[in-house]
């Protein structure tokens, strides 16, 4: 996991940090989505099935200057939506760096090569490019030929830029352990880094027949590590982290290490789930249940493995236990055996959808905005005119 050191120490100052101040929910990372709007229609995704009024709409630079600011995280992803499209990302990009943010953009790459001289290349950015699998696979996931083709020439060219460059896979039922390893295989070719996390389960997405169970999931990064043995695939995720997906460390998610920054406001309980919204940080913090929240503890978190959710939790861990987080480094990701305990689903209360109601009550607010804003510009020019 070659992690610059600059930035290990970094963030680990900054967990220690937390740690001594005695701080029980602290931020790792800022999801900011400074938009949903994308020029992709990927199967698997539940973020963008939204009327075009909010499509349409962006965070400002400054509203995601501010962001950054109050949530103090030491790292900033950029997901959307596909973050390219936004006007003003390029002065958003070098605002968070020049906060020493360490910045993730994440991107299809579509616009990537078209879009490169926005950017400088920088110890605290990097590219993210979405890579799901192998051409024919990557291209069917996003629904588009040339897809993947188009990728790789972009991240060939940032590359040869002098630009950080990782790819980021989110892996489905149904996608064989083999072609997965033949995938990490080629981002060794490519030179970067590579995340990987199990599709989490949006109850918007269009295909809902290929979202992984927890043990399909456990049994399927098994089967992906042992074909790695001896491999440098370059994961940017912990050892315990990756430890954990291959089913051998028992983990309560810890929704509050990763919260998401997006146009209808601060979204609790996380990024993956929008369940409400706050106006501010430390109201999200203050005010969201999060022990209603979690595997066993909601039915729309039973399966979830994905990053955002317990990478923070893996953080946490190795700064509490170094010596454990050593020793899986050295001795690698566990492939056989038994497994860890699974969490008791028994007690989960049953999920709630108010989805609809989210984007409804965001509908009524744009519109009163837009009049207020009409009202506003025919008083200046009676003004004017008098």
């Amino acid at each position: 996991m070659a992690i610059p050191f600059f930035k290990e120490m970094r963030i680990g100052g900054y967990l220690l940090k937390q740690k001594l101040l005695g701080r029980k929910r602290y931020p790792l990372v800022l999801m900011l989505e400074p938009l949903f709007r994308c020029n992709l229609a990927c199967v698997g995704c539940g973020k963008i099935d939204y009327p075009d009024a909010i499509l349409n709409r962006r965070m400002t630079a400054q509203e995601c200057w501010d962001a950054a600011d109050e949530c103090g995280a030491p790292m900033v992803a950029i997901p959307g939506g596909e973050p390219l499209i936004h006007k003003e990302i390029g002065e958003i990009v070098r605002g968070l760096v020049a906060r020493k943010k360490f910045v993730s953009l994440c991107t299809n790459a579509l616009l990537l090569e078209k879009k490169l001289d926005l950017f400088e290349p920088s110890p605290y950015l990097f590219f993210s490019v979405h890579l799901d699998g192998l051409r024919d696979h990557h291209d069917k996931a996003v629904s588009q030929k040339g897809v993947f083709d188009r990728a790789v020439s972009a991240i060939k060219a940032a590359k040869a830029r002098g630009f950080t460059v990782n790819v980021n896979a989110t892996i489905f039922d149904g996608h064989p352990a083999e072609e997965i390893a033949k995938f990490l295989d080629l981002t060794v070719e490519l030179g970067v880094g590579v995340s990987m996390s199990p599709g989490y389960a949006y109850e918007r997405a269009p295909d809902q027949e290929h979202f992984l169970n927890r043990t399909k999931t456990k049994k399927l990064f098994r089967d992906i590590f042992a074909m790695g043995k001896g491999k440098k695939w370059n994961f940017m995720h912990s050892g315990l982290f990756l430890d954990f997906l291959a089913g051998n460390q028992e983990y309560e998610c810890t929704p509050w290490g990763m919260p998401a920054r997006n146009i209808f406001g601060w979204q609790k309980p996380c990024y993956l789930l929008g369940e409400g919204y706050a106006k501010t940080f430390k109201e999200l913090m203050e005010t969201t249940d999060w022990d209603s929240y979690g595997t066993g503890r909601y039915e729309k978190c039973a399966d979830c493995m994905a990053h955002c959710g317990y990478e923070p939790t893996a953080a946490t861990a190795a700064l509490n236990n170094p010596l454990k987080a050593m020793w899986v480094s050295l001795r690698g990701i566990k492939t056989t055996g038994p497994m860890a305990p699974e969490i008791d689903m028994s007690k989960q209360r049953p999920a709630q959808y108010i989805f609809s109601e989210q984007v409804q009550k965001k509908l009524s607010e744009i519109r009163k905005d837009e009049a207020e804003a009409a009202q506003a510009k025919a008083a200046r020019k009676a003004s004017t005119a008098a």
